[in-house]
């Protein structure tokens, strides 16, 4: 495989690597530490290769369940509830705004919000062997080689994942009905209107922050339409001077930013059925707001 094609599998390791890890910094470094030990290689070596593409996404997916393995233990330090770092559609990136397009990442239903937290309460090996068959479609018989497991193991593994997702997940109301009670919600926000809110939430949902101790926020979920509600209207009270919402497209589905002066402070994702919002993610993470923010 020449070099230009070698380059081309980018693409499809940065979208692989970003579903197993949830967090794109992360999934970049995976990315390029699998080119390196590419190119560490004699041309001989890479020559011998039957299939470049296929040794590309075993060494990434390698790479990632080492640091999905190590992650645990890193996020039990970590400073309030971790969150998948939010991604903009490829239209309305600021910061970090890719010259190639093989850094994108496409956003489907593979990449929502609501997808990716679900995906963190899996074991790591769970997590690789759904996302490589259920998302990218690859035979069990890789994945075993990938995981260390047998493809009976790994058939499991996927199985007892896709159980868990459609547990956990309610039917998403279409995109349009979506922006349309996001729309709502943030109109009520702006005019700090807390029966409207609570309109607008199911009465057991529940919102999650993440300023990872870099930013000021909430550190235990908020539980109930009324406490949401009655937060968010003490968040309106607190917000600085000049700070304005927009709505915008976050993880594919409809979301809020909090803006100053063009930085952002602060994505909101939302999970929406039954014309109700179900749950809210808020990260303020600056480190995971990257892509967000010229500054």
């Amino acid at each position: 495989m020449t070099t230009p094609a070698i380059i081309s599998e980018r693409h499809q390791l940065i979208n692989l690597a970003y579903r197993l890890l949830g967090s794109l910094a992360e999934a970049e470094d995976a990315v390029q530490e699998t080119y390196v030990r590419w190119y560490a290689m004699s041309r001989e070596q890479q020559e011998a290769i039957e299939s470049p593409g296929a040794w590309l996404t075993t060494v990434a997916s390698r790479i990632c369940l080492n640091l999905l393995n190590s992650a645990r233990a890193r996020r039990e330090r970590y400073v309030g509830e971790w969150l998948p770092e939010p991604l903009p559609d490829h239209t309305e990136w600021t910061g970090r705004t890719p010259a190639d397009p093989a850094d994108r990442v496409t956003l489907d239903e593979s990449v929502n919000m609501a997808f990716l937290v679900m995906l963190e309460s899996m074991t790591p090996a769970e997590r690789v062997a759904f996302i490589l068959h259920d998302v990218f479609r690859y035979p069990f018989a890789e994945i075993a080689d990938i995981v260390g497991r047998t493809p009976a193991a790994c058939r499991q593994l996927a199985s007892s994942a896709r159980r868990r997702i459609r547990a956990a997940q309610a039917p998403a109301a279409p995109a349009a009905r979506q922006a349309t009670v996001v729309r709502a919600f943030k109109a009520a926000w702006e005019a700090r209107d807390v029966d409207a809110l609570i309109g607008l939430l199911d009465p057991d949902a529940t919102a999650t922050a993440d300023g990872g101790g870099r930013a000021r926020t909430f550190l235990d979920p908020i539980e109930g339409a009324t406490a949401i509600a009655r937060a968010w209207i003490e968040i309106a009270h607190q917000a600085p001077a000049g700070v304005t919402f927009l709505e915008r497209t976050v993880n594919g589905r409809p979301g809020l930013v909090a803006q100053q002066d063009g930085h952002t402070l602060t994505v909101y994702a939302f999970a929406v059925a039954d014309d109700r919002i179900s749950r809210i993610w808020a990260v303020r993470n600056p480190e995971k707001l990257r892509p967000w923010t010229a500054d």
